[in-house]
């Protein structure tokens, strides 16, 4: 947990964060959770929106010395942090401000999860990497538009904070209700996600990371109109 000081920074960050960030913060969220489940249950079982399994079957690949699948990891792990390394490189800074490329590293991103649906539908393993990097991105992006607040692509971190901030309110501690806030807003975002990929990927199978494609151009488009409009 952050120390009080830092915690009273980043409420003070949070009250003055938009309502598109909150709304953009949910939907990023939501749709990362559907990326990740359309991974699971795709050819690939592949998680794609976080790396701690991924490395975890990294070690036990090496250990078994089974050097393809240790490829296949490495090479789920290296396209992640490819699309964090275009994130840092389109947005420069940490510091939210409304007009950053936000949109442009978005549409990138849509691109990406349409050619792993592409990739995913030949059963290639292209897929999963392209999927991945798109996480990647959307994730460096997330930290960097909220000030290193929280990220959108799992959730592991908001639920430690979430029952740590429990515990200090159970022995009458001040809490950050509006960090924790955004948190639940994340983390319900991130499971309905996953709702509604296991609903799509039913219907359409792998066809179905088209979906998440088309809403973060959706995103992407949103976002951009509002940032031309609050500028003239």
């Amino acid at each position: 947990m952050p120390s009080p000081a830092r915690r009273g920074n980043l409420g003070s960050m949070l009250q003055k964060l938009g309502t598109w960030a909150w709304i953009g913060g949910g939907a990023l969220a939501a749709i990362a959770g559907m990326v990740n489940a359309i991974g699971y249950l795709s050819y690939s079982h592949q998680a794609v929106t976080h790396l701690t399994g991924t490395t975890s079957l990294l070690g036990i690949a090496l250990a078994q010395r089974d050097l393809v699948l240790a490829a296949h990891l490495g090479g789920v792990m290296g396209a992640f942090f490819a699309g964090a390394v275009l994130a840092g490189y389109l947005i420069r800074r940490q510091t939210l401000r409304l007009g950053r490329r936000y949109g442009g590293a978005l549409a990138i991103e849509g691109l990406l999860l349409g050619a792993a649906a592409l990739c995913m539908r030949r059963e290639l393993s292209a897929g999963a990497y392209l999927a991945s990097a798109a996480c990647g991105l959307q994730n460096a992006m997330a930290t960097t538009y909220s000030g290193a607040i929280l990220r959108t692509t799992h959730v592991t971190g908001i639920v430690t904070d979430l029952g740590s901030s429990l515990g200090h309110a159970l022995r009458g501690m001040e809490v950050d209700r509006p960090r924790l806030r955004l948190y639940a807003l994340v983390l319900g975002g991130f499971l309905f996600g996953g709702v509604l990929g296991a609903v799509v990927f039913a219907a359409t199978g792998t066809d179905a990371l088209l979906y998440p494609a088309a809403l973060i151009f959706g995103v992407a488009l949103a976002y951009t109109t509002y940032a031309h409009r609050s500028r003239a």
